[in-house]
């Protein structure tokens, strides 16, 4: 026996993915040649449009394949500032104020790593993205949860945070529109927040990556455009959602100057850079033509009125209603059942692929997670199949 093998003490602390659990137990069944309705991956279903596919096509047969900057190739960090600029009203240095990652998600483990000391809080609204719990956690920072009511539709409020902060917060994580819940943050909420951030000097970490995905007239803002936010805000947007990205993991964070230099150092000694080829696709995405990603909204929007209605159909389900992204995350406290149980009762019972609530932390108990990332005709079955599932289980 060698004793000395064995992992790191923090990694007791770290969790797998929620998400990837159910998505790699419906795998197993698909091999075995069950047939199973998605509603568990947050991936759009669309084909990345192939404009962004001929750029990357171009940079292959150019030879585009080497290192990079680490930060990213110029042309792109351009066409980012001017994205910014254009829809959100950020202005940048994309010189001195952004880096190119691999993915939404290393974006935000920069700024963890980067940021956070052992000891320091991070505020997260609860239920949260599966991995925001732990992220802290590899800095040796402390993850605490503001919780998020079903009677307020799921939207944090600014009360509400500042009950949870004390001398060791650092960190606030927003994600708006919202995942697991689809809340949309409005103005009003956002200058609240910003009160707050500003007078408990905390950092904001703002994950953006749904933004396009809005619908009922809500409008998306950044919080980095509010008065006295822009030193304080790190903006996390990327290329995965609203151009059907997911697996060219590429995105961004825009921070401070003065913070610029430890996420880097994180960046460079993880990936050293982002992937060359990716990138001019990338380019494309932000410079061409932008009709593929209203036609995709449109078609999400199509797919999210499906879904309300066919849920408020079902027994034993409340569905708050959601106006970003493509989840809902309707209760099922009324079956009596924990929400691992009717996500396993769906799978095996209807064919139906959804995501426990408790995946989200312990305050997402109660709920389950749709993604309406899947076509509209597979969710009319895969939804009609629950709706009898679920009569079954009550009578």
């Amino acid at each position: 026996m060698i004793s000395k093998v064995k992992q790191a003490d923090r990694m007791k602390r770290i969790h797998l993915s929620g998400i990837r659990k159910v998505f790699e137990k419906v795998a197993e069944l698909e091999r075995k040649g069950a047939k199973i309705t998605h509603m568990e991956i947050g991936r759009p279903d669309f084909d990345t449009p192939s404009h962004i596919k001929e750029a990357a096509k171009k940079a292959l047969d150019e030879g585009f394949v080497h290192y990079t900057a680490s930060v990213g190739i110029p042309e792109l960090r351009k066409a980012i500032a001017e994205k910014l600029s254009r829809d959100n009203g950020i202005r940048i240095d994309p010189d001195r104020e952004l880096i190119v990652t691999l993915g939404a998600n290393q974006a935000i483990f920069l700024c963890m790593m980067g940021l956070l000391n052992p000891g320091d809080e991070v505020l997260v609204p609860e239920p949260m993205f599966v991995y925001y719990a732990d992220w802290g956690e590899f800095a040796g920072a402390k993850t605490v949860s503001v919780p998020l009511r079903e009677e307020e539709n799921f939207r944090v409020r600014a009360e509400d945070i500042e009950r949870c902060i004390t001398p060791k917060s650092r960190m606030l994580i927003l994600n708006s529109p919202h995942n697991p819940t689809g809340a949309v943050l409005n103005r009003d909420t956002l200058a609240a927040i910003a009160e707050v951030a500003k007078k408990f000097d905390l950092l904001v970490l703002s994950d953006e990556i749904y933004e396009k995905m809005v619908y009922d007239g809500a409008k998306h803002f950044s919080i980095a455009t509010f008065p006295g936010m822009t030193d304080r805000t790190l903006t996390i947007n990327g290329f995965s959602k609203a151009f059907s990205m997911t697996g060219w993991r590429l995105g961004y964070v825009v921070a401070n100057p003065d913070l610029m230099s430890a996420l880097l150092k994180v960046h460079q000694h993880t990936v050293v850079c982002p992937v060359s080829f990716a990138q001019k696709g990338a380019a494309a995405a932000l410079t061409g033509p932008q009709g593929c990603v209203d036609k995709i909204v449109r078609e999400f929007d199509r797919r999210r009125k499906l879904v309300i209605d066919r849920l408020n159909e079902m027994e034993g389900v409340k569905v708050a209603r959601p106006q970003g992204a493509f989840y809902t995350f309707p209760s099922i406290k009324e079956t009596g059942r924990s929400s691992q149980e009717i996500a396993d009762y769906l799978l095996e019972e209807a064919g139906v692929a959804v995501v426990p609530g408790s995946a989200f932390g312990s305050l997402g108990e109660g709920y389950i997670r749709i993604a309406y990332s899947t076509s509209y005709d597979d969710l009319e079955e895969g939804l009609s199949r629950m709706k009898a599932a679920l009569a079954k289980l009550r009578s």
